[in-house]
């Protein structure tokens, strides 16, 4: 075994690679340097600083197995690391700890003031009398995401005697309580916290999640800690909120920048506490993420089971010939169906009618899981964890099987049952590799999966169709395609239309402003 380790990775780590093979450790080679040594090494396990993209994997002609040394992989083309075979690993649990407490020392530190403190004694000031700090006692923390990091904050923060209020969508309000905390809708949390801390994954629906709307939403004296990542909070409307006193603090970790810019205004704000991106940085953490890493590039070299690999599930060769073509259609089934849902999950359903519920289709079934959970959780979901992060948020996983089908050879149904209702979407393939979604929520479709659409429903009256399209052909969005499906209530209809961009969140709140548009979802598949 050779293998090459990029970045600073803990000698906990290194050890373990040795005693199985040759390893080249460097600190910093850059990519070109890197595309040019990688050819003769079988694996390669980087930090967050390198870049492996498409070229640097192609480059690497005998490489099997990619691992990170943490949670993110946003540097690394996992899509082309599957097109040529290559296992891509992480270690996604090692740092969740780290961030619990780093959490809840930006807590006590903004509560505090102690870095406001620190710095008046070391200019020797000893400004005692004008630095004031608060209790956390009988305080209301605001927690939105409430996974492995949202409720291992809960736990801590509930010794302080805090109220906790969390926002997720997909944990259940019963799953909620065992855990501590009482779930809420977004608006109610941001009204009725006194702090609010965020741990959700960013993404185009994440975004700006605090922006000018939300800070008028919250209590005034509010503040605000953000160890998650940058750009889920509108900087510029959160500078608005502390300069107007709305927002008294914020303790901040992630930036939509970084390094955050020499003469940032943050930097001059008093109540402000800034670190670069320190929260998983601590010894235990490096070398826990080390070890497991290390342990999982050996076990993808030895072809072992990997349970934390991203890409590659464990299946025979024959098995994932046959089900390949649908793995990628279920798991869009999945992102779909949790975008047109709310409310917490109880449980996820998948379906096989025809042919195809002759074959073992666990791997299809973790994937519609997939699908669903990955939008939604900080961490990454794969093949092999998605049952265990389902477990862990009280979601039961039903797979039923039935050779009868209607219309179709194979046809794949994922239901999804929530706090408040039930999304079923079904799909199937054309021409046994073309998959189509050709039903949502009882209404009959043709819907290609990928790109971008929107799912708006609407009042049952003519000119409606022409109405949005006049409103988006404004924005210079094209709409690719449209479909309008009949409900049950025969006064609405939904337009499905499928579009060449993205559409921003203030063109979609413009789409609900028309008259007889009951809302609006944009689904993201690629």
């Amino acid at each position: 075994m050779k293998i090459l380790v990029n970045d600073k990775v803990a000698p906990a780590g290194i050890s373990i690679l040795r005693e199985a093979g040759t390893v080249d450790t460097y600190s910093d080679i850059g990519r070109d340097e890197l595309k040019n040594r990688i050819a003769c090494y079988d694996a390669l396990i980087v930090r967050g600083d390198t870049l492996v993209d498409e070229e640097v994997i192609a480059a690497g002609v005998n490489l099997k197995v990619i691992g990170r040394a943490g949670l993110e992989v946003d540097q690394i083309d996992i899509p082309a690391a599957t097109r040529h075979g290559i296992m891509v690993l992480n270690a996604p649990q090692g740092a969740s700890a780290s961030h619990i407490e780093y959490t809840m020392g930006m807590l006590l530190a903004l509560s505090r003031q102690i870095p406001l403190a620190y710095a008046s004694v070391r200019e020797g000031v000893w400004e005692r009398e004008s630095i004031l700090g608060t209790e956390l006692r009988e305080k209301t923390l605001g927690i939105i995401g409430f996974g492995r990091i949202g409720a291992g904050l809960a736990e801590r923060a509930g010794s302080f005697r805090m109220k906790i209020l969390a926002h997720d969508p997909f944990i259940s309000r019963e799953r909620g309580r065992e855990m501590g905390a009482e779930l809420t809708e977004l608006p109610i949390l941001l009204a009725h916290s006194d702090y609010i801390t965020l741990h959700i994954p960013l993404s185009e629906d994440s975004r700006h999640l605090l922006n000018a709307e939300a800070f008028r939403l919250m209590k005034d004296g509010v503040r605000i800690i953000n160890c998650a990542r940058g750009g889920l909070i509108d900087e510029d409307a959160l500078l608005s909120a502390l300069q107007s006193g709305k927002v008294a603090g914020a303790a901040l970790d992630g930036f939509e920048d970084e390094p955050l810019p020499a003469g940032h205004p943050f930097l001059r704000m008093r109540q402000v506490v800034c670190t670069p991106r320190l929260a998983a940085r601590t010894e235990e953490a490096e070398n826990e993420v080390a070890v497991v890493v290390a342990r999982g590039v050996l076990a993808a070299l030895r072809a072992e089971p990997v349970s934390t690999s991203l890409n590659i599930p464990p299946v025979s060769r024959s098995v994932m010939e046959t089900i390949r073509p649908y793995l990628i259609l279920v798991e869009k089934m999945g992102v779909l169906a949790v975008h047109l849902t709310g409310g917490g999950i109880k449980s996820v359903e998948v379906s096989y009618n025809g042919e195809i519920s002759a074959i073992d289709t666990k791997m299809l079934t973790l994937g519609a899981l997939k699908g669903i959970l990955n939008p939604i959780l900080q961490e990454d979901v794969n093949f092999v964890n998605a049952p265990e992060v389902a477990k862990a948020r009280g979601i039961s996983v039903l797979e039923f099987k039935s050779p009868d089908t209607e219309n179709f050879v194979d046809l794949i149904t994922v239901k999804i049952k929530t706090d408040d209702a039930v999304c079923e979407v079904a799909g199937t393939l054309f021409g046994r590799s073309q998959g189509r979604i050709v039903r949502i929520n009882g209404c009959r479709v043709d819907v290609e999966p990928k790109g971008w659409l929107l799912w708006i429903p609407h009042e049952n009256l003519p000119g409606m169709v022409g109405k949005v399209g006049v409103a988006l052909g404004k924005q210079g969005i094209n709409i690719n395609g449209m479909q309008l499906a009949e409900t049950e209530d025969r006064s609405v209809s939904v337009m499905i239309l499928s579009v060449d961009q993205d559409v921003e969140r203030e063109v979609a709140h413009t789409l609900t402003t028309l008259g007889g548009i009951y809302g609006v979802k944009k689904v993201v598949f690629d």
